[in-house]
């Protein structure tokens, strides 16, 4: 049930305190409420009450009418007969049958009904959000809601998943799941979720933040016309909400990135996605598109001719790109590289491992250590500045925790002087170390997994090769 004392407080502060020109931001939601000291749900409802000048259950009412169509359509994608030319029966194999995604139940059946939402999509349609691949998600989680809530605990939370739906509405412009099923999808799911189960304001907030990180950039169409592919990034993002949701809930996870900074980040890179990363998505998943027939009997011979002729040649050269891969992977009894602290192996455990090499190369008394990194590393400093120093100066490996924690207060016991720069250069690692009887320098780039490419060295890149395989560290292209 709606507390109507509160309602009426967070209508008169947004009377008041709100801007006249806009929505409030996500951020500036999660604000309010803690302000406050009420829920998320209840300055969403407030918020379109107070701008629309409507009772909070008139709100309710057509928040829960505008799911009439989009349900409908859920269900009769579970039906036996239902089938998609891109997701076939699905919705009837989970609905129906005795197939399962887990033991869950209400996960389960969110998924179930998010699948048949799709198979129901492209059978009568679905009123889109920021897309229909999102409306999948959120029909399919209202559907399993509605059968594991009190219905009077249900639409508020979707309120909630909504107020996150629109805003991606407003950031999408262009190709991408990233605003749509999968990132609009998960983060509406994380907000519900952590709504309905009581979660504060601030984990309200953070469940979309987590639910959102991993979503960012990820393109979609066109490969929502490659059959099947669609299923994992609408079920995913139920998954992704679910996850975040939990982690925001029930654990001490820190998270520092506010949501507003989050979704302003995934609504620009959804834009360089478009351009930079689905042209490559339609050149490797043409060949796999779904045709008609029915349509494509009005193409030129001469355009069918080219179109199958591109496709041969991008399924010839990603083989050959596989095959590349295939040769130049470790075999299954070494899949790991050596330990490495500080918590990532590209952003701390190449960059040391370039450190060690010019530490190698140096001979007498360390007086100077110059650092230079591309811009992702040196924005990552506060992790891999510890590891570089610790290679160069005490030549310890990746995996050398105590060095590691200590390093940084050496370097100021030794009175080594440090010099930290950013680059432009993409992948560069660049380590120059001054001592009293032989500088030393090795330009390498970041390859990841504690790997990295020798570009140039002193005195010698001949000599830096030969380091690198005495300390046992991968050298690659």
């Amino acid at each position: 049930m709606l507390n109507l004392e509160k309602m009426d407080r967070v209508i008169a502060y947004l009377k008041n305190k709100a801007p006249k020109e806009r929505q409030l931001t996500l951020g500036e939601t999660v604000e309010v409420a803690l302000n406050l000291g009420v829920k998320v749900s209840e300055v969403v409802l407030g918020e379109v009450a107070c701008y629309e000048n409507k009772k909070p259950e008139e709100v309710l009412h057509e928040i829960k009418k505008a799911f009439e169509h989009n349900l409908k359509a859920a269900i009769l994608g579970s039906q036996y007969e239902a089938q998609s030319f891109l997701l076939n029966k699905v919705g009837a194999d989970l609905a129906q049958g005795e197939a399962k995604i887990t033991e869950d139940t209400f996960l389960n059946q969110a998924i179930t009904f998010t699948l048949a939402a799709q198979v129901g999509n492209h059978i009568v349609g679905l009123a889109p959000c920021a897309g229909t691949g999102d409306a999948c998600v959120f029909t399919g989680v209202v559907k399993a809601l509605l059968d594991h809530y009190p219905e009077e605990k249900v639409w508020p939370a979707v309120g909630v998943m909504l107020k996150a739906g629109v805003m991606f509405r407003a950031g999408k412009v262009t190709t991408g799941c990233n605003m749509e099923g999968l990132g609009a999808g998960a983060t509406g799911t994380a907000a519900a979720l952590a709504e309905i189960e009581g979660g504060s304001p601030r984990q309200v907030e953070h469940a979309m933040v987590l639910a959102l990180s991993p979503t960012i950039a990820v393109p979609c169409t066109p490969r929502v016309l490659v059959p099947g592919l669609c299923a994992t990034h609408i079920g995913g993002a139920v998954l992704l909400g679910y996850l975040a949701a939990r982690l925001a809930l029930a654990t001490s996870l820190p998270v520092n990135v506010p949501i507003d900074v989050m979704l302003a980040l995934a609504a620009e890179a959804h834009k360089i996605s478009a351009t930079s990363i689905v042209p490559a998505v339609v050149r490797y998943m043409e060949p796999y598109f779904k045709r008609d027939p029915r349509v494509d009997q009005y193409l030129l011979p001469e355009t069918k001719e080219i179109e199958y002729k591109r496709q041969q040649e991008t399924a010839d050269f990603a083989r050959k790109q596989a095959e590349e891969l295939a040769r130049l992977a470790s075999p299954i009894t070494r899949p790991f590289g050596e330990v490495v602290v500080g918590g990532s192996s590209q952003a701390v455990g190449s960059p040391t491992n370039t450190a060690r090499i010019a530490h190698a190369l140096a001979k007498g008394e360390i007086k100077k250590v110059k650092i230079e990194l591309y811009p992702e590393l040196f924005a990552r400093r506060a992790i891999n500045v510890p590891g570089i120093l610790m290679g160069a100066v005490l030549g310890a490996s990746t995996a050398n925790s105590e060095a590691y924690n200590r390093i940084m207060d050496e370097i100021i016991a030794r009175g080594i002087e440090v010099v930290i720069l950013e680059v432009k250069e993409p992948q560069v690692q660049r380590v120059t170390i001054e001592a009293t009887e032989r500088n030393a320098m090795v330009h390498a780039l970041n390859r990841g997994g504690g790997r990295l490419a020798l570009v140039d060295a002193y005195p010698s890149l001949d000599e830096a090769r030969k380091m690198a395989a005495s300390l046992g560290i991968e050298i690659v292209p």
